[in-house]
């Protein structure tokens, strides 16, 4: 599993809230901008800008489009992206710390979700 990252990447993420149950991050950067491995629990993003970023996973790639306060699921999952647009990248991300209890068989999907 790939690590924090608030550890990983901390000029890019870092820690906005956190309590017992959840830890939120706000993670920004700009365009051309290429971040280390990582892994995200099950999450909510929210965008605070428009973005075009290229995620990477388990030697495969999925570009992702988001307006400017997009909500969307991001199960859990280890990636790394860049950011492939002209906009810089804003998000929050409301990191859930208890695991899922029926997690999906074969590994989540990458990128956020719309549900």
């Amino acid at each position: 599993m790939a690590d924090d990252p608030v550890q990983t990447n901390p000029d890019h993420y870092r820690v906005v809230f956190e309590n017992d149950r959840v830890r939120v991050l706000e993670y920004t950067d700009e365009p051309g901008h290429t971040s280390t491995e990582h892994h995200h629990p099950d999450s909510v993003m929210i965008t605070a800008g428009s973005f075009r970023r290229r995620l990477h996973a388990r030697g495969t790639s999925v570009d992702v489009e988001l307006e400017d306060g997009a909500v969307r699921w991001l199960p859990a999952q280890d990636h790394y992206g860049e950011n492939t647009g002209t906009t810089p990248t804003r998000a929050f991300f409301v990191e859930l710390k208890e695991p899922d209890p029926h997690p999906v068989p074969g590994g989540p999907r990458l990128g956020p979700v719309k549900l």
